[in-house]
């Protein structure tokens, strides 16, 4: 009878640990799935001590640093634990980078319904000089891109949803400041360039909010093509409405608000941009190429063959340069002004996107 006793109460005691044990694995994994990913980081460069193009490369998560006195490639930012940087713009001192990463591959067009991938959304604010990562915010919602206003008062980007918001964001800790209600799937923000106004493009209700940066008020919502992308602002006081969807331009009055035309383009515009001498630059995504009009009409006047997948332009500080990311191609297109011709082609990362020429 002990013998028989002892041998059940070792049954007991076995069934009681293995339990014990069974909870402790199952509280393993449980821990394990509940693990939040990783925060973004980014990998620290020499200093920068020449004038530079900065540009997003969205297929390997990194930022090509072009020394655009030599036109070669003289650093790169890693940028870890994202995916799909796409736009990026400087802050008001010029001083750090605003990065906005969607968290999908934008590269076969901006539409939600073009969309792949599914990662977290970020905005990223990086040192300029080093490449240190400054601050980090987290999004409910993909942002395409995120712009401060000239006085550095606040920090603007959109949320990629039904209904839309924008967020104005504060400009040191990226904490929510208002938000504000737009249209339908709002992509790309923009300022006028005195500051006075908050463009967002709403590509499913195909308008335009147009918000007061001060009162942060919705002030008119404004009919434009189908599915636009973003409002670029020119250096001639009309901001430029690429419509994605419809193949067309639309050009806006940044003062009275009004329409002013519409350029029926006839390909798949990626960007627009008043060059320095006095002209309207249109990427055209579907043939390489960028499409030169005259702004105060609808005549187009020359074009120029860069690269496949034409998408961002940017120009040097003397107006002499200009640049436009190839996104098929992996490629930046340096283009002279003046004689409208391609003097360099630089090879980058995968995808590249976004740029911005900063001067030293």
């Amino acid at each position: 009878m002990p013998n028989t006793l002892t041998f059940l109460l070792g049954l007991l005691l076995a069934g009681f640990l293995g339990a014990c044990n069974t909870a402790a694995t199952d509280n393993d994994h449980a821990d394990h799935d509940h693990t939040e990913a990783p925060l973004p980081e980014t990998v620290s460069i020499p200093a920068i001590t020449f004038d530079a193009l900065y540009v997003v490369n969205g297929g390997d998560s990194s930022i090509s640093v072009i020394n655009t006195e030599t036109n070669q490639v003289e650093r790169i930012i890693h940028l870890k634990n994202i995916a799909y940087p796409h736009h990026l713009s400087l802050t008001a001192d010029r001083g750090k980078l605003l990065v906005a990463v969607p968290g999908q591959d934008l590269s076969g067009g901006h539409s939600h319904g073009s969309h792949s991938g599914g990662s977290a959304s970020y905005i990223l604010m990086i040192d300029a000089t080093t490449g240190t990562l400054r601050e980090v915010r987290k999004l409910d919602h993909p942002a395409h891109n995120a712009v401060m206003d000239p006085a550095g008062n606040g920090i603007w980007a959109a949320q990629t949803a039904t209904p839309g918001t924008v967020l104005m964001l504060d400009p040191v800790f990226l904490g929510t400041r208002n938000t504000v209600s737009v249209g339908a799937m709002p992509l790309e923000v923009s300022l006028t360039p005195n500051g006075q106004y908050v463009f967002v493009a709403n590509s499913g209700s195909d308008n335009v909010t147009v918000i007061d940066a001060a009162t942060k008020a919705v002030v008119k919502t404004i009919a434009v093509g189908d599915g636009p992308v973003g409002a670029w602002p020119g250096s001639n006081g009309v901001m430029y409405v690429d419509n994605e969807t419809g193949k067309s331009l639309t050009a806006i009055n940044a003062t009275t608000l009004e329409n002013i035309r519409t350029y029926n383009l006839g390909f798949t515009p990626a960007m627009a941009a008043v060059a320095p001498d006095g002209t309207l630059w249109v990427t055209d995504t579907d043939n390489g190429k960028v499409a030169i009009y005259r702004t105060e009409g609808q005549e187009k006047i020359a074009e120029i063959t860069v690269g496949s997948g034409a998408h961002a332009i940017a120009f040097n500080g003397n107006g002499t340069t200009g640049y436009v990311s190839n996104q098929n191609a992996g490629t930046v297109s340096v283009i002279d002004v003046a004689g409208r011709t391609v003097e360099k082609n630089i090879t980058v990362g995968a995808k590249p996107n976004g740029i911005v020429w900063r001067k030293q």
